[in-house]
C-alpha cells in the first residue's frame, strides 16, 4: 500500500486554540516532516489571541495516517496535557476530514513540563470533622495555593468539592481527577489561586447524603442537610481559619454525578452563598423535581454555571443536561449577570479521569 496520499482539492486545515498566550510562534510537526519541530514552512498563522490555523498545501503529499504534534519552537517547547505530561501523537486522515480542531492547555518551557514548586499545599482540616446535621463525621482536606504562606496579606476565592477521595494524590479505585497537578499547571499561568475545600463522601451513605430529594428507589435524601452543613458549619470555620474572600461572588461548589446534582441544587437553593457552580455529569435522573426547582426557585443573582456531560454516559445524560440548561437559560433570560456554559463531549464517559480533564477548563472559566 502506498504510504502517502495526494491531498484532495479541499486541503486539510488544522485549527488550534490554546489558553497559554505568549510571544512564541507555534509550529505543527509530524511524520510529514521527519518530526522536525520548528520548520518555517509549518508555522501556524495566528488569527486571534490564542487561536491559530495551518492549511497544508493542496499539492503536498501527506501520509495516509497523518501523525502530528504542536510546538512553540522545538521539542523543549512541545505541547503538554493539563497535568503537564506529554500526550500521545495526534492523528488525522487527509482526504477524509477537511478541518481538525485541537486544544492545548499547557506547553513545555525550556524543557520543563511541571514545576513541583507550584503544587498546591495540602492540609488536613480534620480526619473526622463533625457533621451535626447528619450525626456523622468526615475527613476534610484543604488545598491552598502554592504561594499562600508567602503572601500573608492576600485573600483567595474558594471552591467546595465533594468526593475528595477521587480528586488528588493517589486517588481511589474509581480514578483520580489529579486536581493537584492541574492546579500546578494553572498556577504556571497565574490561574490556580483558588482555595479548594475537599470533602470525603460517605461511602454507602453517598447517594443519600448527596440527594436533595426523597425517592421511592433510594429512600430519604439528605442533600439539603449536607448543604446546611457546608453553609452553616463548615464555611464559617474555613472563612475564619483561612484567608478567604467569603462573599458569594468568590464562593463556588462543584462535583460530579450525584455531586454534580448536589452542586446544581446548591446553586438554586443557596444563591446568597454560591455564585460559581461546577456541574459535571449530574445525576438528573434521580428526580425530575430539579427542573421544578429551577423554574420556581432560581434567582437571577450574578452567577456563573459550568455544565458538562458526555454522550457516552448513557442515553439520557445529554438530553437531561440540555433540558436543565434550557430551563436555567429561560429563567436567566434578559439578565446579563447570569452566565451559562454548556459543554457536551461526544466521546465523554462517566469517569473520574474525564472530569479531571474538564476541571482546569471549568475552573478557569468560573474564576478567571
Amino acid at each position: 500500500m502506498n504510504a502517502t496520499v495526494q491531498a484532495h482539492a479541499k486541503t486539510l486545515k488544522l485549527q488550534l486554540t490554546t489558553s497559554v498566550i505568549d510571544d512564541r510562534p507555534i509550529y505543527v510537526s509530524g511524520n510529514f516532516c521527519d518530526w522536525i519541530g520548528n520548520i518555517d514552512q509549518f508555522q501556524m498563522e495566528q488569527v486571534a489571541p490564542g487561536c491559530y490555523e495551518y492549511a497544508f498545501p493542496a499539492d503536498m503529499e501527506l501520509p495516509e495516517n497523518l501523525e502530528y504534534k504542536y510546538t512553540k519552537g522545538g521539542w523543549d517547547h512541545v505541547e503538554l496535557d493539563s497535568e503537564g505530561t506529554a500526550p500521545i501523537n495526534r492523528s488525522a486522515r487527509p482526504g477524509q476530514v477537511e478541518v481538525v480542531q485541537d486544544f492545548v492547555p499547557h506547553w513545555r518551557e525550556e524543557g520543563v513540563s511541571l514545576n513541583d514548586d507550584l503544587m498546591p499545599i495540602t492540609e488536613l482540616l480534620s480526619d473526622s470533622y463533625d457533621i451535626p446535621q447528619l450525626a456523622t463525621n468526615r475527613r476534610i482536606q484543604v488545598l491552598l495555593p502554592h504561594n499562600y504562606y508567602d503572601q500573608p496579606e492576600r485573600h483567595y476565592p474558594t471552591l467546595y468539592l465533594t468526593d475528595a477521595q477521587n480528586l488528588f494524590g493517589e486517588g481511589s479505585s474509581y480514578g483520580n481527577w489529579s486536581i493537584d497537578r492541574k492546579l500546578a499547571v494553572l498556577s504556571s499561568r497565574e490561574r490556580g489561586d483558588v482555595i479548594i475545600i475537599a470533602i470525603d463522601h460517605g461511602d454507602k451513605e453517598r447517594i443519600h447524603e448527596f440527594s436533595p430529594y426523597d425517592t421511592k428507589r433510594h429512600g430519604k435524601g439528605k442533600g439539603r442537610e449536607f448543604l446546611k452543613f457546608i453553609t452553616r458549619t463548615l464555611k464559617p470555620e474555613i472563612d475564619t481559619k483561612y484567608r478567604t474572600l467569603p462573599d458569594r461572588l468568590n464562593t463556588g461548589i462543584g462535583g460530579s454525578s450525584l455531586g454534580g446534582l448536589l452542586a446544581a441544587y446548591a446553586g438554586l437553593m443557596h444563591p446568597l452563598v454560591f455564585s460559581k457552580l461546577m456541574i459535571f455529569s449530574p445525576s438528573l435522573w434521580l428526580s425530575p423535581r430539579i427542573y421544578f426547582d429551577a423554574i420556581h426557585f432560581f434567582e437571577p443573582f450574578e452567577s456563573r454555571m459550568y455544565l458538562y456531560g458526555g454522550e457516552r454516559e448513557g442515553a439520557n445524560m445529554v438530553k437531561n443536561l440540555e433540558s436543565l440548561y434550557e430551563t436555567l437559560e429561560k429563567q436567566g433570560y434578559g439578565y446579563d449577570r447570569v452566565h451559562l456554559n454548556l459543554q457536551i463531549d461526544p466521546f465523554g464517559k462517566h469517569t473520574e479521569a474525564r472530569w479531571g480533564e474538564e476541571f482546569p477548563k471549568a475552573l478557569e472559566w468560573l474564576y478567571y
